[in-house]
């Protein structure tokens, strides 16, 4: 009985991958090519591909970052920016682009569009999914581009990465400095919540499920089970017959869900340092709200529109103030696991 209702299991996942496969190709009619620089993509270039909007005063520094970590090319889908941001990314020699005005919450939050660039684009490539305000860590990251990992994980047989979202915030109010363009948003989010986790494993896909953090217990204090996901496998060696099916959270084929060790030891592990928690926060809250084009009707918006008024403070006599990657090992949010 078991093995029938493993194969009867295995047989829905394989229908729903190609339910998601022929979403991408059809949502992927959507986008408009702006910039298209993907011709100039070596076949060993890491890859990042993101979807953004209205992130104009982010993106000097984003795009530094992961250029000083080896990223070769960035494949990005502007949805419908007024700010500049379009403008800004196509003048960049380093970015394809792509813009379309059609809804995003209508694309599965943006899946669609990027599951589609990367079936065209990122076969074969190392391709990390990432937003403008996430910064990715892992081993040896102060010492060591982005390939030195992906080399590793080639020579381990590994095809996928986890990293940790975590949560970054001021020590006052997030309007306590206004961030400004090209800066590091670490300088001024620079705490975040040592502990205060909860994990679960998803039986069905096989992920792991985190949540916690500042946004559970101020955003989300009464209904934590209903704050943000901070599981994410964002890089991936990518083939063109994958999925991704809710942002960088979980995908299918399910075997590059796991990511964890499930016998008592520790695998490789990263982190996305989240830089959302800004003096810019409050407008693109307004925004988002505005729009309803987030998750559960924008309702995580919602939660920072209506405390941000009050001049929430995230900081807490227990919050961490970020040194490097060593200190996030130390605290159990990431591992080095065997790669020395």
């Amino acid at each position: 009985m078991g093995r029938v209702m493993s194969l009867r299991e295995t047989y829905r996942l394989r229908l729903r991958r190609k339910r998601y496969r022929l979403r991408a190709m059809r949502k992927g009619r959507q986008l408009t090519s702006i910039a298209d620089r993907t011709g100039r993509i070596a076949p060993d270039d890491l890859l990042v591909f993101t979807t953004l909007r209205n992130e104009r005063i982010r993106l000097p520094f984003f795009l530094d970052y992961y250029r000083e970590k080896g990223v070769g090319h960035f494949l990005i889908v502007d949805n419908g920016s007024d700010d500049g941001s379009a403008e800004y990314l196509a003048e960049q020699p380093d970015v394809s682009l792509w813009r379309t005005d059609h809804s995003y919450k209508a694309a599965h939050y943006g899946v669609d569009w990027l599951n589609r660039l990367q079936m065209r684009f990122g076969h074969g490539h190392w391709t990390l999914v990432v937003d403008p305000d996430e910064f990715f860590v892992y081993p040896f990251c102060d010492t060591r581009p982005i390939q030195a990992l992906t080399d590793w994980l080639d020579a381990s047989g590994q095809r996928s990465f986890s990293a940790m979202l975590i949560d970054m915030y001021p020590k006052g109010p997030l309007d306590v400095e206004t961030y400004a363009e090209g800066q590091d948003p670490l300088e001024i989010a620079s705490w975040f919540d040592g502990g205060n986790y909860m994990i679960s494993r998803n039986p069905l896909y096989h992920n792991l499920w985190i949540q916690g953090g500042p946004r559970a217990r101020t955003f989300f204090a009464e209904r934590p089970n209903a704050a943000p996901s901070l599981n994410k496998i964002p890089l991936v060696k990518w083939r063109r017959e994958y999925v991704y099916l809710q942002s960088t959270h979980m995908l299918l084929p399910r075997g590059l869900n796991e990511v964890y060790d499930t016998v008592g030891g520790e695998m490789t592990s990263g982190a996305l340092l989240h830089a959302k928690f800004l003096s810019t926060l409050a407008d693109k809250a307004e925004e988002e709200l505005e729009r309803k084009q987030h998750y559960a009707g924008s309702r995580e918006y919602r939660a920072y529109h209506d405390h941000l008024k009050d001049r929430t403070v995230l900081w807490t006599k227990w919050s961490e103030k970020y040194i490097n990657w060593r200190q996030l090992e130390i605290l159990g949010l990431m591992s080095k696991g065997n790669w020395a």
